[in-house]
């Protein structure tokens, strides 16, 4: 069973009617455009018979006058309706030509919000008037969609947020004088244009309407995109007077009407990053929504990825699909798949294809939902700390989305945080029915360079191979530790897939975190950002053992002065290096007397760094020591300080010439030490020798992670995680059999302590 969103179906719309009548007049209007002629109605046969159903055609919107999408036919007949109410004039009884030779239209700006082809529809027609045109995209439109905005003569204003935003933005410009707002959307007040819109859509309806009479056949299903419901609303008030069937598809990542639907109110939604750019929309039209909400008899969600291959299977059959066109087909084949009975054999079904074929980036796959294939996907992706080492790394951007459009196909919350521009993590929550202890799983999404890789080898890889005689899945960062959050994910997956009964009491939390190979940035960005949990695991390669406490580290730097001068002239220079000298000695003995911990052993101390002088020929004024400490629970930043102020104090007590500045802490990370007693150790010990038949492991680790991060935040905290090798090093693998013995642990350890 998948995990995934499933399809809404409305069997009450089978028996719905709409008697709306549309006007005859928006269809006459743009036979009357220059270069009218209907798009093509293009029949797939062999998708037909695989599908078992009698036809199905592709109304291939590409090219519309020149432009490369249908809305220039709702945002024409917007436009003209727009302008000649505005100036008090009757559309039935003036042209497009006489009235753009009006001269009181020259002051006039249309405007509109736009994630790209309504945008340059507008744009289009007011090249036609002669008048001005603004254009509100949102920040994430591509420039080469900006500029062929851009190249419709209009002016396109960028808007920091969302598509939202860009129409809020648009619907405040309109309050000047002499300015038109075209949007597609409607909403309180605004509904006149919207409706005009939806008219203008009914072109393509009819055209294929009478496209297939000329063939002796009648649409009995029609698929449409949704977006902000406008051309959804067209298709339904056409379909429903003629007893045909609508599907409805949106993307995964931004499901305005599919939520809407299944909370019987219209309610606004988060959208992420999508390929099919025209439907990231959150809001559903006000106008459409009850209409939509009555007479849609399915709605369908897909994923960027099954759009692609739906874009790749109508390239070949000679239809230049974009993604928001293709993913009509791929929502046929959702329907297909999941709900055959709604295809019968007599079925004459047609797609719409709203857009032509154009440049996207070419999406993952979202329905991996196993700790393997989940191992390589997420190797796949580079995501190589930027400020990590000399080498340039890509950062978290791309992996971040990946993971926001996974929890999207699922339709589990989400929350993407992003303090520092680059650097997002990514929070997926699983509620609980109520009364349960909700349960972190902690992964950081960042890896080391890719340059420390093996020479001639794809460090991205994320293929399997045998190592070790196991099979084993290679590439930087897949123990380290994408094979631990993908196990995560999975589980997360299984308890989705197990339907209602299976969710536990408490929640499930998957923070997908930033920077934690630098300075954990990401986790520092959740605890602010107010997430908790009863309990966390951060799955970090243990090797299978249960790590129940690691050490701290404190930087502490230390200026060692001496006096600068010309290396001839003893009498005035003073030596700071040589001097740090008798600081390294007395560190040296020092860390001999450093405390001992039960579990963690005696904390450590070593130089990292030393910096002094400017060239051979002079005194060095100032000697630079970074000591890094490796603490256990009983020292602080504070104790440790205290000591090397002492030592240094000591030091000049036996040589007056010696002089320092106060030592200052460069960064400091709490140690980690959870009871081995803590119902979260003595779960998780149960759970994996449930799975290993045998006891697992307990012990501590040398390294540092995020767990003392959430321990230091009230968290109790476990570290457990795959088995592999190659940290940071040339050449790494996570175990196959490992992560999915992990898969199997995690799922367990929430049904057994989110209970």
């Amino acid at each position: 069973m998948s995990s995934r969103r499933p399809i809404y179906l409305n069997p009450a719309a089978a028996g719905e009617r709409c008697n709306s009548a549309v006007s005859p007049h928006a269809a006459e209007f743009h036979k009357s455009l220059p270069n009218y002629a209907p798009t093509p109605l293009v029949p797939l046969p062999e998708l037909a018979a695989e599908l078992g159903v009698k036809s199905v055609f592709v109304k291939d919107e590409s090219n519309r006058f020149g432009l490369p999408s249908f809305k220039v036919l709702g945002a024409s007949w917007g436009c003209f309706r727009a302008v000649t109410q505005h100036l008090g004039l009757s559309p039935e009884q003036i042209t497009l030509k006489e009235l753009a030779a009006r001269p009181e239209i020259n002051s006039l700006t249309l405007v509109t919000a736009s994630e790209g082809n309504h945008g340059r529809a507008v744009a289009y027609m007011a090249k036609l008037l002669g008048i001005a045109a603004e254009i509100f995209v949102p920040r994430s439109m591509d420039e080469t969609t900006s500029s062929r905005i851009v190249s419709e003569g209009a002016r396109v204003t960028v808007v920091q947020g969302t598509y939202d935003d860009a129409v809020q933005r648009a619907a405040d410009k309109a309050h000047e004088k002499n300015v038109l707002l075209i949007q597609d959307t409607a909403f309180e007040g605004y509904e006149g244009v919207p409706a005009w819109i939806v008219e203008g859509y009914s072109t393509m309806m009819n055209e294929a309407e009478e496209q297939l009479s000329q063939l002796g056949l009648s649409a009995t299903m029609m698929v449409t995109p949704v977006g902000v419901g406008s051309l959804a609303h067209a298709v339904t008030i056409h379909c429903k007077s003629r007893n045909v069937a609508v599907v409805a598809v949106e993307p995964d990542s931004a499901s305005c009407l599919s939520s809407s639907l299944r909370a019987g109110k219209s309610v606004p939604v988060q959208t992420s990053s999508t390929i099919m750019d025209g439907m990231n929309c959150g809001t559903v039209s006000s106008t459409a929504w009850l209409d939509l909400q009555r007479l849609v008899d399915a709605c369908v969600t897909v994923s960027s990825y099954e759009s692609h291959c739906a874009v790749q299977y109508l390239t070949s059959n000679l239809v230049p699909a974009g993604p928001c066109g293709a993913g009509s087909l791929a929502a046929l084949r959702r329907l297909a798949k999941e709900t055959p009975s709604l295809l019968k054999s007599d079925s004459v079904i047609v797609l719409l294809s709203t857009e032509g074929a154009r440049e996207y980036q070419l999406p993952r796959d979202v329905s991996v939902e196993d700790a393997v294939g989940l191992t390589q996907v997420l190797t796949q992706i580079n995501s190589s700390n930027p400020t990590l080492s000399v080498s340039d790394g890509a950062g978290e951007s791309e992996i971040a989305d990946y993971l926001v459009a996974w929890f999207a196909h699922r339709n589990i919350e989400y929350h993407r945080i992003e303090s520092v521009a680059g650097r997002p993590s990514v929070v997926g929550v699983l509620r609980g029915t109520g009364e349960g202890k909700s349960l972190m799983f902690n992964g950081h999404i960042d890896t080391v360079s890719l340059s420390s890789y093996e020479q001639g080898v794809d460090a991205l890889s994320g293929t399997i191979a045998l190592k070790n005689e196991q099979q084993a899945v290679f590439g930087r960062g897949c123990l380290d530790m994408k094979g631990g959050l993908a196990a995560s994910l999975a589980a997360l997956a299984t308890i989705k897939a197990g339907g209602p009964d299976r969710i536990p009491r408490g929640d499930i939390i998957v923070a997908a975190v930033s920077d934690e190979e630098d300075a954990s940035q990401g986790t520092q960005d959740l605890l602010a950002a107010g997430w908790r949990a009863d309990a966390a695991v951060v799955p970090e390669p243990t090797m299978e053992a249960i790590v129940t406490a690691h050490k701290g580290f404190v930087w502490v730097e230390v200026d060692i002065l001496g006096v600068a001068a010309h290396g001839s002239n003893p009498a005035a220079g003073k030596d700071a290096i040589i001097h740090a000298g008798s600081f390294l000695r007395a560190l040296e003995q020092y860390q001999l007397e450093l405390p001992v911990d039960d579990l963690l052993g005696q904390a450590s101390l070593h130089c990292g760094l030393i910096r002094g002088g400017e060239e051979p020929s002079s005194y060095p004024g100032k000697c630079t020591i970074t000591i890094e400490f490796r603490t256990i629970p009983a020292q602080s930043e504070a104790s440790v300080l205290k000591d090397v102020r002492a030592l240094l104090c000591k030091v000049a007590e036996e040589n007056p010439r010696f002089k320092y500045d106060q030592p200052r802490i460069a960064m400091s990370r709490p140690s980690s030490k959870l009871s081995r007693d803590h119902p979260l150790v003595k779960k998780a010990v149960l759970c994996a020798t449930t799975t290993f038949e045998k006891t697992p492991a307990l012990g501590c680790a040398p390294f540092w992670c995020d767990a003392a991060l959430l321990a230091e935040a009230g968290i109790p905290s476990i570290v457990f995680g795959p088995s592999g090798d190659g940290l940071h090093s040339k050449e790494e693998w996570v175990s196959v059999a490992s992560l999915q013995r992990m898969e199997r642990i995690f799922v367990s350890l929430i049904e057994d302590f989110c209970n």
